[in-house]
């Protein structure tokens, strides 16, 4: 299966995002922390290669701990400076503040040597649709100022936002690549909410989820709906979750479509507990 998505904006903002880059000192990358790899943008990363980059692992409060210090790790080893940060944590902010300014301190003092006025360092944020980016900028402002939504593609235009006196801030539209040639990235990004819902089947990807946590996380499955780690009939399951939770129809059928929304819900919304949904490729 491969997942195709590409409106015309996003091909715009790739452009955009080219010819911008040298107006900036470093990138800062937003990816969700519950995916770390499979929401990043295999298409960005060559041409981000020429500039000091920092990693942003969002909703933190959302991921498992343990494979969070991993994907620190992961990054770090590859010479890129990685945070994970809850956006509600003024420490967190104050992070990310931090790693920038280091990021760009170089660069600052090559155009002070030069004679270059001083000026505040520049930075570029890009990242998906839907990863709480606008939700960021607003905090690093410390003012709305990016408008926010709750379904994937909300910010469609660059904007340059000032950072306190730390750094200047360009922002971008979320940016997918042309298509998903690894169906397991799909279902990952689908369960997280970063793509839309009609891209792909919710049962399926509930079913992915499912299938994931019994591996991976069976005790908060077992705690949120019942189900033991054995029970492999993903039939059995829908069922037994819509009795439990109350999802059936006149006669005593079970709405198959109300169980995969309840269980999609409950994910996003951290009701089954902090899990990532993929480790380090050292560590997989």
């Amino acid at each position: 299966m491969t997942i195709q998505w590409f409106p015309g904006h996003m091909a715009k903002a790739k452009r955009e995002v080219e010819e911008k880059l040298t107006l900036v000192d470093f990138v800062m990358e937003l990816v969700d922390a519950r995916a770390p790899l499979s929401s990043q943008n295999p298409m960005l990363q060559d041409v981000l290669q020429q500039k000091p980059k920092m990693i942003v692992m969002m909703k933190k409060d959302l991921a498992d701990d343990r494979v969070t210090d991993k994907w620190l790790a992961y990054f770090n080893d590859q010479g890129i400076a990685a945070v994970a940060i809850d956006v509600n944590h003024k420490a967190d902010i104050k992070r990310v503040i931090q790693t920038g300014k280091a990021l760009s301190q170089t660069k600052l003092d090559k155009l002070k040597e030069k004679g270059v006025n001083p000026r505040p360092a520049r930075a570029m944020i890009l990242g998906i649709p839907n990863v709480g980016k606008s939700t960021l900028i607003n905090r690093l402002a410390d003012k709305k100022i990016a408008q926010i939504g709750d379904k994937p593609g909300v910010t469609k235009k660059q904007q340059w936002i000032k950072v306190k006196n730390e750094f200047e801030l360009l922002d971008t539209p979320g940016i997918l690549w042309p298509k998903f040639e690894d169906e397991m990235v799909g279902f990952r990004l689908a369960a997280i909410g970063t793509i839309k819902d009609q891209l792909l089947p919710l049962d399926d990807v509930v079913a992915f989820a499912i299938q994931y946590m019994q591996e991976y996380y069976p005790e908060q499955l077992e705690e949120r709906y019942g189900i033991e780690r054995n029970m492999e009939d993903m039939w059995d399951i829908f069922v037994a979750i819509g009795k439990q939770r109350g999802a059936l129809e006149s006669g005593g059928h079970v709405n198959f479509e109300k169980v995969a929304g309840l269980v999609i819900h409950d994910l996003r919304a951290g009701k089954l507990g902090t899990m990532t949904l993929e480790t380090p490729p050292d560590n997989a």
